[in-house]
C-alpha cells in the first residue's frame, strides 16, 4: 500500500483508536499519555502527531467510533422488526446499550475538555455520529410508538441521551466504593447497565 494512500491513513487511524481502547479498558483516562498509547502500535510515537495531535483526539475519535458501533445496533432494531410493543423496545434499547460499555464509560468522562483539546473537523465529525444515535432513537419512537406525539418524543430524547452519561459510574462500582457507601451508611441498591436502562426507558415510554 503506497505511504500517505487513505487506505494506510484509515488502517494507521484505527490502529491507534484500538490502542486507546486496549488501555482504557484498565486504565483511566489521566494514566494513558501518548508514549503509552504508541507502545501499543506497530509504529514509532512520533508517527502519532501524523494523524493525531493531542491525546484528547484519539478519545474523542474512539468516542465517535462506540457511536457508530451503537447506531449500527439501533439500525439493526429498526431494520429487523416490524413491530415492538413498548416492553420490547426498553428490552432492545437497554440490551444494545449493555454491549457498549466503553461508549457509557466515555460519557460519564469529562467531555467539555475532550472536545476543547480537539480540532474543529475532528469534533463535526464525532458529533455527525452523535446526532446519528439520535436520529436512530426517534427512528425507533417513529416507527413503533406513532401514537406518540413529536413534543413526546423530543422530551424522550432530552432526557433519556442526559441519563446515559449517568449509567456507567452508577453500574460499575469498584469494591473499595462499595465499602465506602456501607461506611457511609448509605443503603443502595446496585443494578447492571440493563436494569437502569431499562428502567429508565420503561419509565419514558410510559408503560
Amino acid at each position: 500500500m503506497p505511504k500517505g494512500s487513505p487506505e494506510r491513513t484509515a488502517a494507521r487511524k484505527e490502529e491507534i483508536i484500538s490502542a486507546c481502547e486496549k488501555l482504557y479498558r484498565t486504565m483511566s483516562f489521566k494514566e494513558i499519555t501518548l508514549k503509552e498509547i504508541g507502545k501499543e502500535t506497530s509504529f514509532s510515537r512520533p508517527t502519532i502527531y501524523n494523524y493525531f495531535q493531542t491525546k484528547e483526539e484519539i478519545f474523542l475519535a474512539l468516542f465517535e467510533r462506540e457511536y457508530e458501533r451503537w447506531n449500527e445496533e439501533l439500525e439493526t432494531i429498526i431494520e429487523k422488526n416490524d413491530s415492538l410493543t413498548r416492553k420490547q423496545i426498553a428490552d432492545k434499547t437497554a440490551r444494545s446499550l449493555e454491549n457498549r460499555e466503553q461508549l457509557l464509560k466515555l460519557l460519564s468522562m469529562n467531555n467539555y475538555d475532550m472536545e476543547a483539546n480537539s480540532r474543529k473537523e475532528l469534533l463535526a465529525s464525532f458529533k455527525t455520529a452523535y446526532g446519528k444515535a439520535m436520529r436512530n432513537v426517534r427512528g425507533i419512537l417513529d416507527k413503533f410508538c406513532p401514537e406518540m406525539s413529536d413534543p413526546e418524543k423530543r422530551n424522550f430524547i432530552y432526557v433519556f441521551f442526559p441519563f446515559m452519561f449517568g449509567v456507567y459510574p452508577y453500574a460499575a462500582v469498584t469494591e473499595k466504593q462499595k465499602a465506602a457507601m456501607e461506611e457511609a451508611g448509605v443503603d443502595y441498591e446496585y443494578q447492571s447497565v440493563y436494569e437502569l436502562t431499562y428502567h429508565c426507558l420503561i419509565g419514558l415510554l410510559g408503560e
